[in-house]
């Protein structure tokens, strides 16, 4: 078993083959997205935003899913399966295949909608939320307290300002990850983020009095959330 509270640069899979069986408590993590090319954008006065969107996805390596690979030692490190996975329209039947299908999880259905989404809506609707999918078997408890904490979309803006600052391209409101973990985790319990990305649910833990493990391929991501729970003050 890894050490807790800290941050491994390193392949999310070959990582978690190392965990003790039935070792972590909750499973939130936001793996690289499956996105569709499009040959059209919309508006031609949006071209020149459009492509450095483009690129910041290319950059980011978002436009190839990784599959389920990385999810199969879920039912090992879990005694309960207990699992929040952010994922684009086109991993929604894969994920769900697995998970309901095959390990027979209960689950329902998150959304992020962003009020601030970028105008692309040439003959289709634009990206106006993201999924996250939410798997549990029997034996994982929810804390949703009142009607407010139950509630299943999120609304807020992009964060462009923490986009910027951490030089992530697809970066989670700090507030809605707090939300997740308050609602499927209590205080010392062990959440794993195996796509760690600039570290927002490493710094939300933190914040909540969680122990968290996070596992990110990318060197440099890896240094930005160290360097960002560095300079996170403790509450």
């Amino acid at each position: 078993m890894l050490d807790l509270n800290k941050i491994y640069q390193g392949d999310c899979l070959e990582v978690m083959k190392t965990f003790k069986d039935n070792s972590i408590d909750l499973v939130l993590t936001d793996p690289p997205y499956e996105l569709e090319e499009r040959s059209s954008y919309g508006k031609k006065e949006l071209g020149k935003s459009l492509s450095k969107h483009r690129d910041e996805l290319k950059d980011a390596k978002l436009t190839k899913s990784l599959g389920i690979a990385w999810c199969k030692e879920i039912p090992r490190i879990q005694e309960s399966i207990n699992c929040l996975i952010w994922c684009s329209r086109l991993q929604l039947r894969e994920y769900l295949n697995y998970f309901v299908g095959e390990l027979k999880c209960n689950f329902d259905i998150l959304i992020w909608n962003k009020t601030n989404a970028f105008p692309t809506f040439n003959n289709k609707y634009i990206t106006d939320k993201e999924y996250c999918l939410f798997f549990r078997t029997k034996g994982a408890k929810a804390y949703m307290n009142n009607y407010e904490e139950a509630k299943t979309i999120f609304v807020s803006g992009i964060n462009s300002k923490d986009k910027k600052k951490f030089n992530h391209p697809t970066i989670k409101p700090l507030e809605i990850i707090e939300k997740l973990i308050k609602n499927h985790s209590k205080e010392n319990d062990l959440i794993l983020d195996c796509f760690l990305g600039s570290g927002t649910t490493a710094v939300a833990c933190q914040n909540l009095h969680r122990n968290f493990i996070g596992i990110e391929l990318d060197e440099k991501y890896c240094e930005i959330s160290r360097q960002r729970l560095r300079q996170q003050p403790l509450l």
